[in-house]
Formats: structure tokens, C-alpha cells, sequence
């Protein structure tokens, strides 16, 4: 049985290494054909090999599944440049692998179960969470995203505020934000001044970024720019107003999880220190105890 399932591993082996390089062997004849002095394109990368190779499964998506992964890719800024295809591919070849390390596990692991019960279902087990976990890396990613941009708002008000009270314009406002940050409120700002450059309404812009990063002071923050902007309020008022409040609601969300410090260490020394306070209390007596019983 090991050895059937090492000969088909081998065999599969060759068949996804024959592919890549018959991949390879094709682009460069189309490259030779169309003339040497053209620029040569560039080599696709290993996703978008992965891609291809997975098209027949990602392109019979639903239409909402595919915006709804293109929607969380958004979120988490667009990790290595995946597509929605290109992610439901990493999702398909990792649990392929998993599929095999999970049999191949089978095989060797000796269970009282015979081992046509026991490869299969380890196979299943580590498909299922090969094809989970693109997703909990990518929650992970929008989580990490949200609490960047989160801890770098109040600031970047302040910043905006500043420039906007000096008399120079809302643009140039958010302009010296994405000079002055570099994390991921920075590239959020970066795409709504590149929308706006390509004819986007500026509020329409802001309202996509909030809606896209999904932080509520920031939906608060655009909701209130544009009103402003609505009704003719001056701006660097409402962002002095916005500032201060942003920093209020810090200092209140900080003093909380201070005063939820002390019942969360109830757990850690209950379970972890006490015990070894009384081993250590209480072990010479113990000790002194059992020798004077023998």
C-alpha cells in the first residue's frame, strides 16, 4: 500500500512538473515567433500559473461569491495582486496538497482502523482545511488592516486639520497623509486621491474608502466631511471637532481595557502562580511528612 501510494505521488509529481515546463517551452516559441526584437513579457508568477492551471473550477463561480471574495481582497488591500480567481486557485491547490499529505499520512500512521478507512478520511480532513485556511489568513489580514488603520486615525486628523486650518485644500490635505504614513491608511488615501485624478467625485471616493475599510470612526469621519461639504460648513472646524473626539473615544477605549486588566489576570494566577506557590510552600512539609511515614 506505501508503495502504491509513493508511485502515484511520483507520478503526480511529474505530471504538474511536465505542465509547468511544457508552459514555459510554449511561451518561448511564442516568443520566437513573433520576432526577437519585441520586448519580452514578463514571466507569470507562480499564482498566476496556479490560476490557469484552475480556471476550468474558478470560472463557474457565482457571480455574488466572486464579488463578494473581490470585496474582502479590497479589505485586506490587496494582498500579492490576487484576483478573485487567483485566490479561489490558492484555495484549490492547497487543499490538493493537503489532500495528498493527508493520505500519504494515512498510509503511514498504523491504527487498529484499516487503512482504506484511515487514508481517505485523513485526506478529507486535510483538504477541508487547506481550503479553509486562505480564508482565516485573509480574515486575519482584514482584522491586522482594520486595527492599523484604526490606531493611525486620530492622528492623521490631526495632520489633515493642521493642513486644512493653514488655508491649503482638502487634497493636499489628504495628499500630506499619504506622505506621512506609510502603513494601511496611507494606501487607502493613495487609492481615493487616484480615483479622484481619474474624474471619481471626491465625496463618492471618501465614501468608497469608508465603506471598503469598514472602520466606523473613519465611516463617522466621511460621513461628516460630507455633510460638511453638503451644507456649507467650513471643514477645519468640523475636523478640529472630529480630532478631539477621536481622541476622547481612545483615552475612554483605553482606560476600559485598564480596568478589565486586573479580571483578566485573575485566570493567568489562579491557574498558573498559585499552584506553584503552594508546590512551593507546602513541598518541604510534604516531604517531611512522607519520611517521617516511612
Amino acid at each position: 500500500m506505501f508503495g502504491i501510494a509513493l508511485i502515484a505521488g511520483i507520478i503526480c509529481a511529474v505530471i504538474v512538473v511536465a505542465y509547468f515546463v511544457a508552459i514555459d517551452q510554449y511561451r518561448r516559441t511564442a516568443t520566437a515567433t513573433n520576432g526577437s526584437f519585441g520586448a519580452q513579457a514578463p514571466r507569470p508568477t507562480m499564482v498566476k500559473q496556479l490560476e490557469a492551471l484552475a480556471k476550468p473550477f474558478t470560472s463557474r463561480l457565482p457571480a455574488h461569491a466572486t464579488v463578494e471574495v473581490r470585496q474582502q481582497l479590497s479589505r485586506a488591500g490587496d494582498p500579492g495582486g490576487l484576483t478573485p480567481a487567483g485566490f479561489q486557485a490558492v484555495r484549490y491547490g492547497l487543499a490538493a496538497l493537503l489532500a495528498i499529505v493527508g493520505l500519504g499520512t494515512g498510509v503511514l500512521i498504523q491504527l487498529p482502523v484499516p487503512v482504506i478507512v484511515v487514508a481517505p478520511f485523513a485526506g478529507a480532513v486535510a483538504a477541508v482545511i487547506g481550503y479553509v485556511l486562505p480564508s482565516l489568513w485573509l480574515e486575519q489580514r482584514i482584522a491586522a488592516r482594520r486595527q492599523q488603520i484604526q490606531h493611525s486615525l486620530a492622528e492623521a486628523t490631526d495632520l489633515l486639520t493642521l493642513v486644512v486650518e493653514s488655508g491649503m485644500s482638502l487634497d493636499e490635505g489628504l495628499l500630506s497623509i499619504t506622505e506621512r504614513f506609510h502603513n494601511a491608511l496611507g494606501d487607502e488615501i493613495g487609492k481615493v486621491l487616484r480615483e479622484i485624478r481619474l474624474g471619481r467625485p471626491r465625496m463618492s471616493a471618501l465614501e468608497h474608502m469608508a465603506e471598503t475599510t469598514g472602520v466606523p470612526d473613519l465611516h463617522h469621519l466621511v460621513e461628516s466631511i460630507v455633510q460638511s461639504d453638503q451644507m456649507g460648513v467650513p471643514i477645519a472646524r468640523l475636523l478640529r471637532v472630529q480630532a478631539t473626539e477621536m481622541r476622547r473615544r481612545q483615552r475612554q477605549t483605553a482606560q476600559e481595557r485598564a480596568a478589565q486588566a486586573s479580571s483578566r489576570m485573575v485566570f493567568p494566577m489562579v491557574g498558573c502562580i498559585f499552584p506553584v506557590l503552594w508546590i512551593v510552600l507546602l513541598g518541604p512539609a510534604i516531604i517531611q511528612i512522607l519520611k517521617s511515614l516511612h
